[in-house]
């Protein structure tokens, strides 16, 4: 079987495709799964690289505690453990676990405490795999406030991983979205149900001529400053990332002191929660995920420099022979 290893954090350099002869055994809550697919993101570029820092509080302080990378996938269960009773074999499964998993490999184990569910028949391997992660961070995007419908919403990044997902969220929970992208990606993004696609090659979203209930940066390249003229008076500001200096969860923590416009930061805590929601969706046909490129685990450093670009769009899958 084939797995990506790596002994210590870096750049995707520190990565090793190794070929094992044996196949891992399940313990008593454990399923073991042949892996279909998975993907990298961004949660897997954290543990990689250790990077922001605070991430190795749940990793490994000085070296990661597990050596295999991976954090979603989908798959078939070939063996599972004697305390196991919600998993049969050959169940078609998914799941996530944001803090490392082990997926980049041809089999792994899992423990059946850990977020993970039957794979809709409606969607492929592929699609399963991509159906989590940023998804995952969308749903808590939307938890974090009151959304209405009708209410007027300006999404940052409508092709990434997050931004997609909250686009086709937000679109099923009735609410007017404003979103952006680059040109080639305009018809997709309307096709998904967009009200209006801001390019943002041709156009600053900061300076539009409206005003908006929230404001989602998927992609965490504006703040609460620039993006404070296009808000209605008690709006809200969601971002994905710390901001300069972690300003975000500052700001969120004081905006329970303030009126009007404030910063609200997402703490995506259940996986279990989100997932449930994402596979409503997938059984609803109201949401499929955004898939840019595809690699064979064979050029998994290609398909980690790749997403470290910044250049991705949706998901980047891993497949397996």
């Amino acid at each position: 079987m084939k797995a990506s290893i790596r002994n210590k954090y870096g750049s995707p350099d520190v990565i090793n495709l190794t070929t094992r002869s044996h196949i891992p055994f399940p313990q008593k809550d454990e399923i073991l799964v042949k892996v279909k697919a998975t993907t990298v993101n961004r949660s897997d570029c954290g543990v990689l690289t250790g990077k922001p820092w605070a991430i190795r509080l749940f990793t490994g302080l000085l070296e990661p505690r597990l050596k295999v990378t991976g954090t979603d996938f989908s798959g078939v269960v070939v063996s599972k453990g004697d305390d196991v009773d919600k998993f049969n074999i050959g169940d078609d499964v998914y799941g996530f676990f944001d803090q490392g998993i082990g997926s980049h490999a041809s089999y792994f184990c899992v423990s059946t405490k850990k977020a993970i569910l039957k794979k809709p028949w409606k969607i492929t391997y592929e699609q399963a795999a991509a159906s989590l992660e940023g998804a995952h961070y969308a749903f808590y995007f939307l938890d974090k406030v009151v959304l209405k419908k009708g209410d007027k919403v300006l999404l940052n990044g409508g092709t990434g991983a997050i931004g997609n997902a909250a686009l086709q969220f937000l679109k099923y929970r009735g609410i007017h979205v404003t979103v952006t992208c680059e040109t080639d990606y305009i018809p997709v993004l309307e096709s998904m149900g967009a009200d209006k696609v801001v390019d943002y090659t041709k156009e600053d979203f900061a300076k539009l001529d409206d005003q908006f209930d929230f404001v989602f940066d998927a992609v965490g390249k504006s703040t609460f400053w620039k993006c404070k003229p296009i808000m209605k008076p008690n709006a809200i500001y969601v971002s994905s990332e710390l901001g300069p200096y972690w300003q975000n969860p500052l700001l969120a923590l004081i905006a329970q002191f303030i009126k009007g416009k404030k910063v609200k930061f997402p703490l995506p805590f259940s996986i279990h929660r989100s997932m449930v929601f994402i596979n409503e969706l997938i059984e609803k046909d109201k949401f499929r995920p955004l898939i840019d490129q595809r690699y064979p685990i064979s050029e998994i450093r290609d398909a980690f420099e790749y997403v470290m670009s910044g250049k991705k769009k949706g998901n980047v899958v891993l497949t397996f022979d």
